[in-house]
């Protein structure tokens, strides 16, 4: 395939509405998460985690890891 051929089958893409809803919802669950991913290693005063989940992109997937594993819980004063 030449440039020219894989451009127009881009373009072809983004013409259609399912292929730019998926996108988008992409893009909405990975800011969702890369912003409490982030939220919690400041909290946690983690530096290393912080400046890899905000170097790295894991489409989501290396934030949960960290939300669900790594983070410690603080405990809820009464």
């Amino acid at each position: 395939m030449t440039l020219d051929q894989d451009l127009t089958q881009f373009m072809q893409k983004l013409q259609d509405p399912w292929f730019v809803a998926g996108f988008i919802a992409l893009a909405i669950r990975t800011l969702v998460w890369k912003g409490l991913a982030l939220w919690r290693a400041a909290k946690n005063n983690s530096l290393p985690w912080f400046v890899a989940l905000l170097v790295l992109n894991t489409s989501g997937i290396l934030e949960i890891i960290y939300i669900f594993f790594f983070s410690k819980k603080k405990e809820q004063q009464v």
